[in-house]
């Protein structure tokens, strides 16, 4: 039996560069070189000073945005449009979940859209919604929900196809801090079960660090990597020991150090 030795890459990003009204007086570079890679599995946070384009980043390498230079490679294929395999989750759930439909409805519509029977949705909801400790709201409505469990939802939706890569823009940023510790905790759930690979956006270094293997640092705009920080805290990870422990303490200054300006 041959032992698989090679790390898999899932996504690419090469270069990267990103201009807005480019050829245009109002033309603005939001993203000037920006190149990591993401392997199977990995759980990847980036992270930047306010306006550092982290948003615009997450729009390139999801195929919702073109680069003006530069290429994102998916799975070994260029990325020109959203990949089938590919899942995203915003900072505003209460925007992504249709109120007029059930919560097992609003996680069935990319199944549908994909032509799946009814009968497979139907498994494959349940699943995504028990996935998320949801097993029990698949008859309500996202308005009878707290805003936690709205985004529990969110987060069912995109697993419900079962991506290879999820994406993951500041899904947690409008939610209060007890909220946002269990969802923390629920995608590190996630993630050890499904096996699935991410990508998130955030603002926040401590969470950034308690998530994450490694950590894309991101420059002011018009942004470059500025580093690549490794995070070695293991897989289980709890919100009190990891966060009060040397190393994570070690990180959080260093990366520090990496977002704030001088003298801040």
């Amino acid at each position: 039996m041959t032992t698989l030795t090679t790390t898999e890459t899932v996504l690419s990003v090469d270069h990267l560069r990103k201009i807005y009204n480019e050829g245009t007086e109002q033309a603005n570079m939001a993203i000037d070189d920006v190149s990591f890679e993401v392997n199977k599995g990995e759980f990847v946070c980036i992270v930047g000073p306010s306006g550092a384009g982290k948003t615009t980043l997450l729009r390139c390498i999801s195929g919702l945005a073109a680069p003006s230079a530069g290429t994102v490679t998916f799975e070994g294929q260029r990325l020109t449009n959203v990949p089938d395999q590919l899942g995203l989750v915003f900072q505003d759930y209460s925007r992504s979940l249709y109120p007029w439909y059930t919560n097992g409805r609003n996680v069935a519509l990319p199944l549908a859209a994909r032509g799946m029977p009814k009968a497979e949705r139907a498994v494959r909801v349940s699943e995504a919604l028990a996935s998320v400790g949801l097993g029990h709201v698949e008859k309500k409505y996202p308005w009878e929900l707290s805003g936690g469990m709205q985004q529990r939802v969110a987060i069912a939706r995109a697993l419900s196809y079962r991506p290879e890569l999820l994406l993951m823009d500041e899904p947690f940023a409008s939610v209060d801090a007890q909220t946002r510790f269990d969802l923390e905790d629920l995608i590190l759930k996630v993630r050890r079960e499904l096996g699935i690979t991410l990508v998130l956006v955030t603002h926040d270094i401590d969470e950034a660090i308690y998530l994450s293997d490694r950590i894309v640092v991101l420059s002011k705009n018009p942004s470059v990597v500025k580093e690549v920080v490794d995070v070695p805290l293991g897989e289980h990870r709890s919100q009190v020991e990891t966060r009060s422990s040397d190393q994570f303490l070690a990180l959080r200054s260093h990366l520090l150090s990496l977002v704030m300006p001088h003298g801040a």
